[in-house]
């Protein structure tokens, strides 16, 4: 099987170049350099917001795949260039596309954001559907649209999982949203590479919802898992939701992956996955994820690399002494 990823050195590209090289297929990365791509894998660099062409202009491939999540026009002109020269398209895109506030169980037929593929950069919700409509615009029935949810794993340059590891290290008192049991929804991103290239190579179209089934595993035991995986001294304190709102402090943002229960946690953590998971998405353990990702972790030299387009996560040290003393204040009460 021959591949070209459009990306392939960053977090999901990354895991997508690194599954197939896996099964041996033959992997091209159009990238601008910035990062090497995995072992196996041969660069081809370019540029697609500089001017240059949008994608390889030489060369046939079985399939390509595309996570880019700028401007709809880049994907629309590598779509274009690449239609006649590659057999099936996959574009990464996002449960962001949802209406807002997307209900609990939406699937794949719930309604979208408005988008088009010629457009400039707006904003990511409007900007992932008008990259799904330009790679159906080009490659029709051929298409793949892969609606993520929450990812994680190994290479995350986000910063959510990478933030709840390095404070539950540091040891001591760590603040902890509630409740225990909230159910979580997510995917390890090699997990997100397994099914998508399984899916693209059996040619199937159309869009998916690619994330854990609703509870797949819970606030409790997430962090829980942190604590055991570091070793660390650490002391989980739970945290209200009521009292994370008094004290001021953003959910997701602040405290990474978290959501309050109701209308925000419902649209991002109990999306209906049925039809992903009936063509073989298959989800590994909370705790082979956690493990992973501080083994990588602990071989940087320093904190993992952030994506600058993306806003930092994680608690100031001002906030995380508020809501140890909201902890505390309920424990005494």
């Amino acid at each position: 099987m021959r591949l070209l990823i459009l990306g392939g050195t960053a977090f999901a590209g990354r895991a997508l170049a690194e599954e197939a090289v896996a099964r041996g297929w033959t992997v091209d990365a159009f990238h601008r350099g910035t990062h090497a791509p995995p072992p196996g894998v041969t660069s081809l660099h370019g540029d697609r917001t500089g001017g240059g062409p949008p994608a390889p202009e030489k060369g046939e491939w079985d399939l390509v795949v595309d996570t880019w999540s700028g401007a709809p026009t880049a994907v629309r002109d590598a779509a274009r260039s690449l239609a006649g020269r590659a057999g099936h398209c996959t574009y990464v895109s996002s449960r962001s596309v949802y209406a807002w506030p997307p209900a609990a169980g939406l699937d794949e037929d719930g309604p979208v954001v408005d988008g088009s593929p010629d457009a400039a950069a707006t904003d990511y919700a409007a900007d992932k559907r008008g990259g799904e409509l330009a790679a159906v615009a080009a490659f029709g029935d051929r298409a793949l649209l892969v609606r993520c949810g929450l990812l994680l794993g190994p290479y995350e340059n986000v910063g959510r999982l990478p933030w709840w590891l390095t404070r539950i290290a540091r040891g001591g008192p760590v603040p902890a949203p509630g409740p225990r049991d909230l159910p979580l929804q997510y995917l390890d991103v090699r997990d997100l590479a397994r099914w998508t290239l399984d899916a693209a190579a059996r040619g199937l179209s159309g869009p998916y919802n690619v994330v854990s089934p609703p509870g797949h595993t819970t606030m409790g035991e997430l962090l829980d898992t942190c604590v055991r995986v570091t070793g660390a001294d650490a002391e989980l304190r739970w945290v209200t939701p009521e009292a994370v709102a008094a004290a001021g402090v953003e959910p997701w943002t602040e405290l990474p992956v978290w959501l309050p229960p109701g209308e925000m946690h419902d649209a991002l953590h109990r999306s209906d996955t049925g039809r992903a998971v009936a063509t073989g998405l298959r989800c590994r353990p909370v705790g082979e994820t956690v493990a992973d990702t501080w083994t990588w972790m602990r071989g940087l030299d320093g904190m993992p690399a952030r994506d600058p387009a993306r806003p930092p996560v994680g608690l100031t040290p001002e906030a995380d002494a508020a809501l140890l003393a909201a902890a505390a204040t309920a424990t005494e009460g």
